[in-house]
Order: structure tokens, then sequence, then C-alpha cells
């Protein structure tokens, strides 16, 4: 099983909370239409990053599937136009 955690700053502050909703409704619908994604959870943080999501992924290879998955591609490409920094920790468990 693979965990996949991403964490972002969020560039535009007044529409975290707003934006943060849109990322985890988006990202959590993935479950069940990308192949492999076991879970994700989607979190707007209070201290530290603003936004985490934790996905389980059935192997490297789903990871690697989920990464280029058409619908998950439009959501990154989104979240890329409001995201200030992002940081990425995969693992194997």
């Amino acid at each position: 099983m693979i965990k996949h955690i991403v964490l972002w700053e969020l560039a535009d502050k007044d529409q975290a909370d707003a934006n943060a909703a849109k990322m985890k409704e988006q990202l959590e619908a993935l479950v069940g239409q990308a192949p492999g994604l076991l879970s994700a959870q989607v979190g707007r943080g209070f201290v530290g990053c603003d936004v985490a999501l934790i996905a389980e992924l059935e192997s490297r290879e789903a990871l690697e599937a989920y990464q280029n998955f058409e619908p998950h591609v439009v959501i990154k490409n989104w979240i890329g136009t409001i995201a200030k920094s992002r940081t990425v920790c995969d693992f194997e468990c």
C-alpha cells in the first residue's frame, strides 16, 4: 500500500476556507473513480499548512496512474492556480 500525502499553502488567505472546501469535495470524489485509489481524506489545516491530503493507493503503479488520471489532472491544474506552495511525501506501508 502507498500513502500519498500532499500539503498546500494557499495564496489567497481570504478564499482559503472556500478553496479548501472545494479541494476536499473534488479530491475525495475521486475515490471509486480513479483505479487503485483506496481512500482520500482532505482537511483544512489550522497549524502549518492550509490544506492536507492523505490518500491510500494500492501500489506504486496505482499512484502513477492516479497522477495521470484525467479528472485528477484537471483538479491538480486548478489547485496550481490557487496554491502558493506544495509539499509531497509518498511512502510504502
